[in-house]
């Protein structure tokens, strides 16, 4: 044996060493994804008739976690929470997040009334994040409705804490409307604690709104946990449409997600119009697939 075939022997263990680092490394970034989630709202019907199989169907797709519209007093789509988490962990599925009501005159379960038993529930399925939609909408009539929201998300998201829960608002495009030439959902970003709540950013509302998704994040970086992914047909009704297929230019605006501090994004169509939901949920998780993202 000469030096010029340690050299080479060598050479070949350094590469082998480097190649073997380079699969192990792409292995951690691909365990490291968390994938894509789905908001269930957009599949509401076929929950109400077939729970797990919808859910099936759902894991069967690749989406990997999901974000709840079907609580109830207790009930996770009218069934008991020991039972829905059961078949979340039989098909590998997450819940990450959830929407609820306010409770204020509803008598239900929400961010005012028995709101400790809400937390209770969601964390023993798992979820992370905890939200509402918003005020009703006789509740929207004054600056000062918003305030008193805001104060209402930061006692809640005192209580959610001490769960081990964040809370959220998601938006829709009526928060943007000025009134008395003050915009609404400055409001509520403005006067919640960052350190309790935060926001569920719906990009198909703020482009719907007229407002500019990615301005919205740089000026308030770090306010966004979470995603709705929507998009928007090219027509003058502005209509739902699957992801990947309307005027919504996503690969920029994910480009945005570490200003953000984005942790989950949500699938979500509020209608569909083209195709079955669980076709559109589908074509929907494709197209982001090809995002890389």
């Amino acid at each position: 044996m000469n030096r010029r075939y340690f050299l080479e022997v060598g050479g070949m263990m350094w590469a082998s060493s480097l190649f073997l680092n380079s699969i192990k490394m792409v292995d951690l970034i691909k365990k490291s994804k968390k994938g894509i989630g789905l908001q269930l709202y957009t599949v509401r019907n076929e929950m109400d008739k077939d729970v797990k199989g919808t859910l099936r169907k759902i894991a069967d797709i690749g989406y990997t976690f999901v974000e709840n519209a079907g609580y109830s007093n207790g009930k996770f789509y009218g069934m008991t929470k020991e039972d829905f988490k059961s078949i979340l962990e039989d098909l590998n599925l997450k819940m990450i997040s959830g929407h609820i009501g306010l409770g204020q005159e509803s008598g239900e379960k929400g961010l005012i009334n028995q709101f400790e038993e809400v937390c209770k529930d969601a964390r023993y399925v798992g979820q992370k994040y905890l939200g509402t939609g918003g005020l009703a909408a006789d509740k929207r009539k004054t600056i000062d409705d918003y305030k008193k929201f805001a104060h209402l998300l930061n006692k809640g998201g005192e209580m959610a804490k001490q769960h081990g829960l964040k809370i959220f608002h998601h938006n829709h495009d009526f928060e943007f409307v000025k009134i008395n030439g003050i915009v609404p959902y400055e409001i509520l970003l403005n006067e919640t604690d960052k350190n309790l709540v935060t926001f569920e950013l719906d990009h198909y509302w703020t482009k719907k709104a007229g407002i500019d998704s990615i301005k919205l994040m740089k000026d308030h970086p770090g306010r966004f946990s979470l995603w709705h992914i929507k998009d928007m047909d090219n027509t003058e009704r502005q209509s739902f449409t699957e992801v990947g297929t309307g005027i919504i230019d996503y690969s920029k605006i994910f480009q945005e997600k570490s200003i953000s501090k984005m942790e989950y994004f949500f699938v979500e169509q509020d209608s569909c119009v083209n195709y079955p939901p669980l076709k559109s949920i589908g074509i929907s998780f494709n197209n982001l697939k090809k995002l890389q993202l």
